[in-house]
């Protein structure tokens, strides 16, 4: 687990790099710059929208009396999602914005659903309950 962490914090950002200094020496730094602006400013309002959505959504399902599962996984993505605009380079904006419309979430709704039915299965999958509150 740490080599797969330990690897995704280096290569994520060596591509971010290379893909500024790439797109910036075609487009030039300051319409990069207004790029990595403009998308952080959508990224924030749209993150906001969603994430008071999916806010709405929580409810309305406790409401009715059901455990809002999936509406928490589509909020974690949005958490993510919007992270992942906070963060400048075309690669984790991408990534972000995808996270950010509703049909494209729905995707990694059903992955992450699909890992998770999988670990159960297997017997990896460990919820620990802390009742010791110190």
């Amino acid at each position: 687990m740490f080599l797969k962490l330990f690897s995704l914090f280096l290569i994520i950002p060596l591509i971010e790099i290379y893909l500024l200094i790439k797109i910036g020496g075609i487009i030039g730094a300051f319409y990069t710059i207004l790029i990595i602006l403009i998308t952080a400013s959508l990224g924030a309002y749209l993150t906001k929208s969603q994430g008071f959505r999916v806010l709405h959504q929580i409810q309305d399902a406790t409401r009715q009396g059901y455990m809002p599962g999936n509406e928490l996984l589509h909020g974690l993505f949005v958490l993510i999602g919007g992270f992942a605009l906070l963060t400048p380079g075309f690669l984790s904006d991408t990534i972000g914005f995808s996270m950010l419309i509703p049909q494209i979430r729905e995707i990694y709704v059903r992955i992450a659903k699909e890992i998770i039915r999988k670990k159960i299965q297997q017997g990896n999958f460990q919820m620990r309950m802390y009742t010791d509150f110190r």
